[in-house]
This record gives C-alpha cells, structure tokens and sequence, in this order.
C-alpha cells in the first residue's frame, strides 16, 4: 500500500513540474518594439527579409480609421496578403509611400519600385529589416520625449498627446478617402463589471472616434451600434476579441485595468 502511495505522489510531483515547465509566460515588449508587426508572407520566399512595421510612428501621424477602412489593412498580422506589386500600383503601403507624397514637407520614400537605384538593397531594408541592423529614419526615444507618458504599451499617452495637441492626426488621404459629414458621437456612459467591487468601465465613443471613426468598430468588432447589443466577458477580450483586438496589440494593453475600470458616470 506504501509503495502505491509513493508512486502516486511521484506521478503527481511530476506532473506539477510538467505544467510548471510548460507554463509560458509572454516577455513585455520594450515601448519601441510594443505593437510591432512582422510581415511575412511573400518576403522570404523572394528571398527578402521579412517586412517590420512600427505601429508607433504610424499612429503618430495617422488615424487608425485611415490604414484599416480607407486603405483597407486587415486588423491582423499577415491577414491582408500585401505584394509588391500592390505598393508599386498604389495600393496599401504605396498608397502613400509611393514617391510622390509628402507630410510635414517631407517626402515619403517609395516602398516598392521596379526602377533600378544606386543603392537599391539599401532601399529595399527600409522595410524588409528582419533580422538586420537598419538604422531608422525616426528614433523612437527623441520623437517621443516630449509626449505625455504612461505605463504600459509603448510608454506614451496617445490620447492624451492628441487632446494636447502634441501630435496632429491625419484622417484623410487625397484620391483615397471620401468626404463624409461627421457623426455627433454619444456621451460616455457606464459599463458596469460583474466582479464584486470592480470600478464600473467609463467608455468614452468621443475619444475612440477622433482614432476610429465608427466604421472601424462597427459591425465587424462590436455588433450593432446600441449600447448593450453586444455581450462579452473579459475572457473574450483577452482572446483578442472585441475591446482586446486592439487593446491586446496596438492601443495600452490590458495589464492598465485603471485606464478602463474607473468610476461611475456623473
């Protein structure tokens, strides 16, 4: 009978050190590096390294309304199946990256061209630097030393950089975008969490549509567009569904409960 117990609580101690050992637990990405995106579906195949893309610098300059409606970006890594041959006819990234553009009165460098250049493999690790030591046109520390901070996710308020007009937002490009009169977005309101002593969540649409608009959450994220008509659970949300498509990836994760879970409405 001994000699059955001590086999049994053998094959439970190694068990526990089984689950231990294959428990992962996921590094923070460095603020740089928090909502980086790989991109690599056709690049290794032609022999390129794959394609990094800085959400942070994007996000800077741009709404995300703007790459994930009007320029028609999948909302997942490698869902949108991006060819060169897309960039050079003007498409996704060359819809702006395409030689011809410029923001703050510089122009952008063309993503994919057929036209041989001096330095050509130089011009194509602007993009596809995977793995390379490509020196970046912007530095993340000096563009954002004077932006408001936080804890989490890339270390920056965005909201609150936008609100103080620390950064300007481009939601319209030309030959691309359609003018659309702008929605009266609704007041905040109150989510209330079904956790005992959990601070109801305070959603506020105004700051979600100067990056959104309605369109991006709208059907395909949050069905329906009254308040209540979609249910979820913060088991969904971080299985990256609903609020956890972005808040899982680009905009401050998770991990800031305070930045959602505040107070009741006044």
């Amino acid at each position: 009978m001994r000699k059955i117990l001590v086999v049994v609580l053998l094959v439970m101690v190694g068990a526990g050190v089984t689950m231990a050992q294959t428990g992962i637990k996921k590094k923070r990405p460095l603020p740089a590096d928090y909502g980086r995106v790989v991109m690599n579906n056709f690049s290794e195949k032609k022999g390129l390294a794959p394609v990094v893309f800085d959400h942070w610098i994007h996000r800077a300059k741009f709404s995300c309304r703007l790459c994930h409606v009007d320029l028609a970006f999948a909302m997942k890594a490698g869902g949108t199946g991006i060819k060169a041959a897309d960039n050079m006819s003007g498409y996704y990234c060359g819809s702006c990256h395409n030689g011809t553009r410029s923001f703050d009165g510089e122009k952008v460098f063309t993503s994919c061209s057929t036209l041989a250049v001096a330095d050509s493999a130089k011009q194509c690790d602007r993009c596809h630097s995977y793995g390379k030591n490509v020196r970046k046109e912007y530095d993340f520390i000096k563009f954002t030393r004077d932006l408001p901070k936080e804890r989490f996710g890339n270390g920056i308020n965005w909201e609150k950089a936008e609100e103080d007009g620390k950064i300007k937002i481009i939601d319209f490009l030309e030959g691309v975008s359609i003018k659309r009169q702008s929605l009266t977005a609704q007041k905040d309101f109150a989510l209330s969490g079904k956790v005992a002593g959990m601070p109801e969540i305070i959603f506020s649409h105004k700051k979600h549509t100067v990056w959104n608009g309605c369109e991006l959450c709208h059907p395909e994220i949050f069905v329906g567009v009254k308040k209540g008509a979609t249910k979820y659970s913060m088991v969904e949300i971080f299985d990256g569904k609903y609020c956890g498509v972005c808040h899982s990836t680009v905009a401050f994760p998770l991990l800031d409960c305070q930045r959602c879970h505040t107070k009741p409405v006044q």
